[in-house]
């Protein structure tokens, strides 16, 4: 290799880290699971919506909370050369309430039913199931406070991982409560942590100044001891908010969802209040040991509306699957996508009369729906059969120089090697009638 390829070779970009090319397999992959989940919304009455990748910051700013990691640490913001501030979305949720209001959406029938799929970007550590691009799908549902709805985001989304492959999963829940009550809870849970502050991990000792509610998510060691002496938020909860988790519950039992009420249990974002949850996956390790693994997550954001800048709280309840997470488990089905066929014949060109005119065949058998495989660029007889054979296609189609000239081809059983000439006009008809 020469000296001018070498450095040629070495100054070609690569992508940037955390963000993949997606090729052939791996795109049908994606691609057969947003199709069933897809399926399984639209049965239960979900629409579609798509949002653009790029928001103005302040979508994000408001919503996520500005002292959370997010916006912190992981959100790609910047200014545009018309001097707006902008950021690709770290999620979606509140572009979806952005939308709603934006395209007059609380003057339909309540409640919308939404569902969405797409990349998010978070400038994040790459790592196994989480890159700095990945793919979500989403459900939200907005314009009611009924706990049906709850249910109904639940249902939708163990349906889906159901759909997947996943088996004996659990539903871990809680309610953080309202808005007025939530503040009484933190203040105690506040309270509470002060007395430990030099026992706690030095994130929770930050978290203890910022977002208080965060400290029931550590996962470090040193923390969970003090996880389980801390106030529950279910014991501050209003009448009217017990009674709507209570129902939750009900409808979980009566549709024979596996739960367990999780008093630690809380989301990151300022948005979310009553009903949290995230489904759990119990796994064995190398040792033998179970182990739990969160698959995802979602709840409710009445009051994401209101932090928007909106008049009043647009009741709403949703969850976010991460594709990337999903595909990453054993379980998880390769799904094909529905534009993906098994060929049914390989076609088989032979000398350049019969190239030339052999993709004129082919879109004969495009417009029969006849899924076809073919290797134009070859031109040996004998290695386009063992290909054929490779892939159990089992029919053949040759068309070489003579066939070219009296509009025929030769169909070829791959099984018992018997062959037939058929008029190309007939062709389709006879390729259908094949078993």
């Amino acid at each position: 290799m020469s000296e001018e390829i070498k450095k040629e070779k070495k100054e070609l970009p690569i992508s940037l880290k955390g963000m993949n090319d997606i090729i052939d397999e791996d795109y049908y992959a994606y691609q057969g699971l947003f199709e069933k989940a897809q399926e399984v919304a639209v049965y239960y009455g979900f629409k579609p919506i798509e949002t653009p990748v790029l928001e103005r910051e302040e979508v994000f700013l408001k919503t996520l909370g500005e002292e959370s990691d997010v916006v912190e640490k992981e959100i790609y913001a910047f200014r545009t050369k018309g001097g707006d501030r902008v950021a690709l979305r770290p999620e979606y949720t509140a572009s979806i309430m952005r939308a709603y209001h934006e395209h007059g959406m609380n003057n339909l029938p309540q409640p919308v039913l939404l569902y969405s799929y797409g990349p998010v970007f978070r400038h994040d550590n790459p790592q196994k199931g989480r890159l700095r691009q990945f793919r979500q799908f989403n459900l939200e549902i907005l314009g009611t406070t009924q706990s049906i709805a709850d249910a109904l985001i639940i249902r939708t989304l163990t349906t889906i991982l159901e759909e997947f492959g996943f088996k004996d999963l659990i539903i871990d829940i809680n309610s953080i409560g309202d808005k007025d009550t939530r503040a009484v809870f933190i203040k105690d849970l506040t309270t509470y942590y002060k007395k430990h502050i030099s026992e706690i991990c030095k994130d929770c000792q930050e978290r203890l100044k910022t977002n208080p509610m965060k400290l029931l998510d550590c996962k470090h060691p040193e923390c969970q001891p003090f996880k389980e002496g801390a106030p529950s938020s279910i014991s501050y909860l209003s009448n009217d908010a017990r009674h709507h988790f209570k129902e939750v519950l009900q409808y979980l039992e009566e549709m024979g969802i596996q739960y367990r009420v999780n008093n630690t249990l809380v989301r990151g974002f300022d948005y979310y209040n009553r009903t949290v949850f995230e489904v759990i996956k119990v796994d064995t390790d190398e040792n033998g040991k179970e182990r739990e693994i969160t698959i995802t997550a979602g709840g409710r954001y009445d009051p994401l509306a209101k932090i928007m800048g909106g008049k009043k709280d647009v009741p709403a309840v949703g969850t976010g699957l991460g594709m990337e997470r999903i595909m990453m488990f054993p379980e998880c089905k390769k799904i094909m996508p529905r534009i993906i066929k098994a060929p049914k014949v390989y076609f088989i060109q032979l000398g350049f009369d019969a190239k030339l005119k052999s993709l004129c065949v082919i879109e004969v058998l495009r417009k029969a729906h006849i899924p076809v495989h073919q290797s134009i660029s070859k031109d040996s007889l004998g290695s386009q059969l063992a290909m054929a054979e490779k892939m159990e296609i089992p029919y053949c189609i040759i068309f070489g120089q003579k066939e070219a000239m009296d509009n025929t081809v030769i169909v070829r059983h791959m099984e018992t090697r018997s062959q037939d000439t058929v008029k190309i006009d007939a062709l389709s008809d006879y390729i259908k009638h094949l078993k």
